[in-house]
């Protein structure tokens, strides 16, 4: 979300001496990432980019002159009241969306013919042809509805928040009468009780495992719920009270749930209180079973507040962010506290110029980090932001309850601010020693494989099926800060009369479809890249300047006849083929007109090659999963060979769902009535086979 505190690009007010003029930030961009969690596991890789300025002189002065009109046109019917404005080019593309307090004062500041702004807005100037107008009420709704447009159209020259990946929540259901509890993500729809956000999927799975050792809240599915006829496991080890078996009764089971909802929301001293007089209680009448349950639900409460480090005293409900700046680049450590517990902190990446400060980063990344996730009722900050209270203003008209922004500057709150700032400080530390050593991998890449220059944007392809089905292929990402998860892509192949297995054809319809949409022009739009390309974005270009293939030399040169076939002649291109019993360390290198490249096993550009291609086929396994499964749920079990509708009914009647039949071994499958030794052997291999 991009707000007025900046408002970017704005025009610089007249500087006053010794102080910098009032710049836009240009194109910020925030990349989502935990520190602790790999490349291979979710959670999305942070990037460190660096978009150059271009000269001024680049910009031609007719087509300037050309978009000072447009601007000087739509000056004289603006609105001296609050607003949103777009500009947009030839082609009706939305370049930028702008709120101000005074739209025809704002409008009139970009028309200035020598005003001395900075070359990237000159050039959105430049391609300005027309601007359209929209009139609010107040500021403040003017600010929520440029986030909307920002957020709907992604113009090329605002801030955007390009990884908008959700939070995880807690979730205790509300439509069933044992309530189960689960992680959740997404939109808010299922009736029930949510508790966060926490940092992490990590951090939601551990403490859901201690409230279920705390409360023992079945965590099991509807379905799975229902077919019970006995305890589970997690009954067994004391997980679970048994509802589905009525080993608990509702009173006692709703019990269990109003104490879990009580610690949730920020009660839990009270809720320990009432656990340890009841141990004292089952301890005096000898009841020491039950009372060693409540010793064990007791410590499962500890454990979890132990685990969470901080936690406040004084602060209930609160988000707290720190920004640190070194070498250029930017983190913004963000902590969550919820009901008086820490529920973890992530770490952030944004991409801004050079010269922008620390409070012009934090203002633009606040705005776009709450455009689609409610607010708490405090938000602190490490430094003071422009129009804090018009942000302030803005999430309150959201969220629907007051919210306070605020830089505390003593006491409890100022300890919480300077533990995130820590933490900002080392997690960048630790994001450009990882960049510095990325950035020496690409040059040594480059060197081994005589590259004419170091690669900046390396993509990866692999396809993966079984016996030709579900045969998929995936490409992924890896540039100058590691992989970048979201340029990540999927093919599904859609070929018809594509022979089962036909690795070769999957490759050329994966390639053909991925270069074919760079190749194509854009209608409209002049600013031309490569072979007809678009211009590569600022932050990461479109191109690759290395392609891998998993394969050997035939795959290198199934790949350079498509190439030719497009006429690609400046992207490089190597096959990757597996050593002798597939043995890592043992891999052979193939580039076209060159002999097979064998590197020594423990040279570091093999290793680097090695984790990028096995990155592609962890992508391409697990998006072929995704597709088999997805075709076992529409198709039902009856795709298994030799299992027809009885046999079906007999497997979902003894273990609930379809996902407890797949978790199954093969003793568990023959013990359902109808199901011989050898139908279990096929319906375990039908779940379990490798894809290829």
């Amino acid at each position: 979300m991009d707000h007025d505190s900046t408002d970017h690009p704005k025009p610089p007010r007249k500087a006053r001496r010794g102080s910098q003029p009032d710049l836009p930030p240009q194109d910020l961009t925030v990349a989502d990432v935990d520190p602790a969690t790999s490349a291979a596991e979710e959670d999305d890789e942070a990037r460190l980019p660096e978009a150059p300025e271009e000269p001024a002189e680049a910009i031609a002065e007719g087509t300037l002159a050309v978009g000072h009109t447009a601007i000087e046109n739509a000056v004289r019917l603006a609105p001296t009241s609050p607003g949103v404005y777009r500009m947009l080019n030839a082609s009706s593309d939305v370049l930028y969306v702008g709120k101000a307090k005074n739209v025809r004062k704002r409008l009139s500041s970009y028309a200035r013919v020598n005003a001395p702004l900075p070359a990237r807005i000159l050039r959105m100037i430049a391609a300005t042809v027309t601007v359209e107008i929209v009139s609010t009420t107040t500021e403040t709704e003017a600010l929520l509805l440029e986030a909307n447009l920002i957020k709907q159209l992604r113009p090329r020259f605002n801030v955007q928040l390009r990884d908008d990946k959700s939070f995880p929540y807690i979730l205790i259901t509300g439509d069933h009468w044992a309530p189960q509890i689960l992680k959740h993500r997404g939109a808010q729809t299922r009736p029930g009780r949510y508790f966060g956000p926490f940092a992490s999927a990590g951090a939601v799975n551990r403490t859901i495992t201690a409230l279920q050792r705390a409360f023992l809240i079945r965590s099991c599915t509807d379905g799975f719920f229902e077919s019970r006829t006995r305890p589970c496991l997690l009954y067994q080890i004391r997980r679970c009270s048994g509802p589905c078996t009525r080993e608990i009764d509702f009173p006692g089971y709703s019990e269990l749930v109003r104490e879990a909802n009580d610690f949730l929301s920020g009660r839990s001293h009270a809720v320990k209180q009432l656990l340890a007089a009841e141990m004292e209680k089952a301890s005096a009448e000898l009841e020491f079973e039950t009372a060693a349950l409540y010793r064990d639900r007791l410590a499962a409460l500890s454990a979890i507040q132990s685990q969470q480090g901080i936690n406040p005293r004084t602060v209930e409900e609160a988000d707290v962010f720190a920004i640190h700046q070194e070498g250029g680049y930017s983190c913004v450590e963000v902590f969550f506290f919820r009901t008086g517990q820490n529920w973890g902190n992530r770490a952030y990446f944004p991409r801004a110029e050079k010269s922008f400060t620390p409070e012009e980063v934090l203002a633009s990344f606040l705005a776009q980090f709450y455009d689609d996730k409610p607010p708490p009722k405090l938000i602190l900050l490490s430094h003071e932001i422009d129009e804090c209270q018009l942000l302030a203003d803005a999430l309150c008209v959201k969220a629907g309850y007051k919210v306070e922004v605020s830089v505390p500057k003593r006491g409890e709150k100022k300890e919480l601010v300077t533990h995130a700032l820590t933490n900002a400080r080392e997690a960048l530390g630790r994001k450009l020693a990882d960049t510095a050593t990325q950035s020496r991998l690409l040059e040594s890449i480059a060197a081994t494989l005589g590259l004419p220059q170091v690669p900046k944007r390396i993509e990866v392809y692999d396809n993966s099926h079984i016996q030709g089905t579900n045969a998929v292929g995936a490409m992924i990402v890896a540039g100058p800060d590691g992989f970048i998860k979201n340029q990540y892509r999927r093919f599904n192949i859609k070929s018809e009369g594509l022979t089962p297995g036909d690795d070769y054809a999957m490759m050329r319809e994966v390639l053909e479809r991925r270069f074919k949409r760079l190749l194509k022009p854009p209608e409209g739009d002049a600013a031309q890249g490569k072979t007809g390309a678009k211009a590569d974005d600022d932050s990461f270009p479109q191109w690759p300047d290395l392609v891998i293939i998993d394969g050997g030399r035939g795959q290198l040169n199934a790949v350079r006849e498509i190439f030719g076939g497009l006429g690609l002649t400046q992207v490089s291109l190597m096959a990757v083929a597996k050593g002798p019993d597939r043995d890592a360390g043992r891999e052979t290198l193939f580039m076209p007109d060159r002999e097979a490249i064998k590197l020594e096993p423990r040279d570091p550009v093999l290793y680097f090659i090695q984790r990028l291609r096995d990155e592609a086929h962890r992508f391409v396994i697990g998006s072929h999963r995704k597709l088999r499964k997805k075709d076992i749920r529409e198709a039902g079990l009856q795709e298994i060979p030799g299992i027809g509708p009885s046999r079906k009914r007999a497997l979902l009647h003894h273990f609930g769902t379809l996902k407890e039949i797949e978790r199954a071994s093969i003793a568990d499958l023959g013990k359902v009535p109808g199901v011989s030794a050898e139908s279990a052997r096929k319906i375990f291999e039908f779940f379990h086979a490798q894809a290829g």
